[in-house]
C-alpha cells in the first residue's frame, strides 16, 4: 500500500545525497516519521503546509518499511502510518512537486486525484 510524505525540496535533496530520510523537525521530535495514507495527505498538506511552497510529495511502499511501519491513531482517531526508523529510498516509488494553484491550494499529481 501507498504512503506519503510531504517534505520541502532542501531536505528531501539532502537526503537523496545521503541515501536516507532521517525526518523533519517535527518526526525528530515525536520519535518517528509520520506520513500520511491517499484518504490524508490532502488534509495533512492543508493542516501543516498550507500556503508553504517548494514542496515534494514522495510516494512511498508501505510493505517494504516492514514492521518498523506502525499505523496508530491521530487526527479524529484516523490511523496514520508512523515509521520508527529511517527512510530508507528503496522504498520511495515517486517525487512529484507539490505546487500551489492560484487559490493557494496544493496541486497533487493524477494518479492521486
Amino acid at each position: 500500500m501507498a504512503i506519503y510524505k510531504i517534505v520541502p525540496r532542501q531536505l528531501w535533496s539532502q537526503a537523496e545525497a545521503k541515501g536516507v530520510f532521517d525526518g523533519a523537525p517535527v518526526d525528530h521530535a515525536d520519535g518517528f516519521i509520520h506520513f500520511s495514507t491517499a484518504a490524508q495527505v490532502r488534509e495533512t498538506a492543508h493542516k501543516h503546509f498550507a500556503g508553504q511552497t517548494d514542496l515534494l510529495l514522495i510516494s512511498i511502499d508501505g510493505q517494504k518499511l516492514g514492521p518498523a511501519l506502525i499505523y496508530e491513531p491521530s487526527r479524529g482517531g484516523d490511523l496514520f502510518p508512523h515509521l520508527y526508523g529511517s527512510l530508507s529510498l528503496s522504498a520511495v516509488t515517486a517525487v512529484d512537486e507539490l505546487p500551489l494553484d492560484q487559490a493557494g491550494r496544493h496541486i497533487f499529481p493524477e494518479s492521486l486525484v
